[in-house]
């Protein structure tokens, strides 16, 4: 990909980010418009996004995800810094215990044992990486192995906050390192050992290249991707062809329909879209949300497409009353990751079309690297009813406070599987597992043990100890059994299961 066409490229992508509300028709009166110039909104972004919906209706859960998360000026993600942590909304695992980091190294040095000990091409890249905690740590247990640190050629950070990209270039380059624009993003250069560290806004922009080792990692990303939620409901005229038009509206004029459209005789998805509430906007109550959801009355193209890229998906729509929650966005880079590990599919399937790799890209032809995914989510079942907001370390409604609270809904962590999969004939995908099981697995109780008897100050112990403990212990919630992992790794027939997934430490 040349330069203009890299430049391209992201531009794309930005404006499909910010530019992704579709039309669904409303009528506004002056009485309306009165009220809702007089509403004191909940925050900036709360009046833009009403203003959006006042003339392009309600707009899919994904829309509104998008926009609360990335949207350049107010953006949860893209205005802010204090999201992370004891001081900001919520703590990460890296955050708890730097051992998490520490053992998500020692497994990609586990694999890269496992799969000979490639001595270069060997690429490191996090998709939101947040602080950069994760890979911090990960780069300081890597300077412990010269062998594996010396086939380290660029680390990748996908990021497409500009306030979080300084604020992982101070902790993995150094508070006066330069950062530099380039044709696909940013470039600085890592204080741990000296390779590039190139920031990209999406993952796409990263070039697919023949025999390189990519080990990808994505903690904490997946549940912020966004998400559309569908209902099936039962078939009958009201539902599929409501107020039916006697004209239609086409590229030559207006049109009348001679032949009534048919309803349908079977259940079909409706999508869930975010909607204004209208006793908070027309009426202007305190204490009413600004936004709630709504069922859509007539077929969308999101519901016309996209439940049916999964059978899991397809086997539902029979049933009326059930609900699933897809991320396509999620699926997509699930494929990317599996093909930069193990090459394209020879195969078609519905996501191939979508997401597939460049025509210019070389194929690979020798399957290398591994993708570590953690996230909480289902271990097989589809997410329903998950989509969340935190605030302060507090559950709030997803829908309030736009800009203000972190949205995220629950990992399909089946759909990954099956989008790599589809992705890449390449790979095999292992899990997930339960966090508490995966560290467990890698030693994480010999670790903190260890560190423990080395510390003299019992308040530090006393830390030392909460924190592991949170990231492994199970029941009422606790970390180590609603955080989930995957795994990524070259296709073997099955021969060799990576560590923590039931397999060992080979050297080859």
């Amino acid at each position: 990909m040349n330069t203009a066409a890299r430049r391209a490229a992201s531009h794309t992508l930005r404006r499909s980010r910010n530019s992704i509300f579709t039309t669904y028709s409303r009528r506004w009166n002056s009485s309306a418009t009165d009220a809702f110039d007089r509403r004191k909104w909940s925050t900036p972004l709360a009046r833009t996004l009403a203003s959006a919906m006042k003339v392009t209706g309600p707009v899919p859960i994904a829309a509104f995800m998008r926009q609360v998360l990335t949207a350049p000026e107010d953006g949860y993600y893209t205005s802010r810094t204090n999201v992370f942590g004891k001081h900001g909304d919520f703590v990460t695992s890296p955050e708890i215990s730097q051992v998490f980091g520490e053992l998500v190294g020692i497994w990609t040095i586990a694999e890269w044992m496992s799969q000979g000990r490639k001595r270069s091409g060997v690429q490191l890249i996090e998709v939101g990486p947040g602080k950069g905690t994760l890979m911090d740590d990960m780069l300081r247990t890597f300077r412990n192995f010269k062998m594996f640190s010396s086939s380290v050629e660029a680390i990748y950070l996908v990021e497409a906050s500009a306030t979080l990209r300084e604020v992982q270039k101070r902790l993995l380059c150094g508070e006066e390192a330069a950062m530099e624009e380039t044709d696909i993003g940013h470039r600085s250069t890592c204080k741990y050992f000296d390779v590039p560290v190139v920031w990209v806004e999406d993952i796409r922009l990263l070039p697919h290249e023949e025999g390189k080792t990519p080990f990808i990692f994505a903690h904490e990303f997946f549940d912020a991707l966004p998400i559309h939620a569908f209902e099936s409901v039962p078939p009958s005229p009201e539902n599929d062809v409501p107020n039916q038009p006697k004209e239609i509206m086409t590229p030559t004029g207006p049109q009348k329909l001679h032949v009534p459209l048919k309803p349908a005789n079977t259940p079909q998805w409706r999508e869930l879209l975010v909607t204004l509430n209208p006793k908070a906007i027309d009426e202007n109550i305190e204490g009413e949300p600004e936004f709630q959801l709504t069922t859509a009355k007539a077929s969308t193209p999101s519901s016309l497409v996209i439940p049916e890229i999964s059978h899991r998906y397809r086997a539902l729509k029979s049933q009326p009353g059930s609900t699933i929650e897809v991320s396509p966005e999620s699926r997509i880079y699930a494929a990317d990751f599996a093909r930069r590990i193990g090459g394209d599919a020879t195969s078609t399937g519905p996501l191939k079309k979508a997401a597939s790799t460049p025509p210019s890209a070389p194929k690979k032809t020798t399957p290398s690297g591994a993708a570590l995914i953690m996230d909480y989510g289902t271990m097989s079942n589809i997410p329903v009813n998950s989509l969340r907001g935190i605030q302060n370390h507090k559950i709030v409604p997803a829908l309030s406070a736009p800009g203000q609270v972190d949205v995220s809904a629950d990992v399909d962590f089946t759909s990954l599987a099956e989008a790599a999969i589809e992705g890449s004939d390449g790979v095999e995908v292992h899990g997930p597992v339960e966090q508490g099981d995966f560290l467990s697995a890698l030693g994480i109780t010999e670790r903190m043990e260890q560190l423990i008897r080395a510390t003299k100050d019992e308040e530090t112990k006393k830390t030392l100890e909460t924190g592991w403990k949170r990231l492994v212990e199970k029941g009422g919630g606790s970390m180590g059994q609603i955080y989930k992992v995957l795994a990524i790794i070259p296709e073997n027939s099955g021969k060799r299961r990576p560590v923590g997934f039931g397999g060992s430490v080979q050297v080859n």
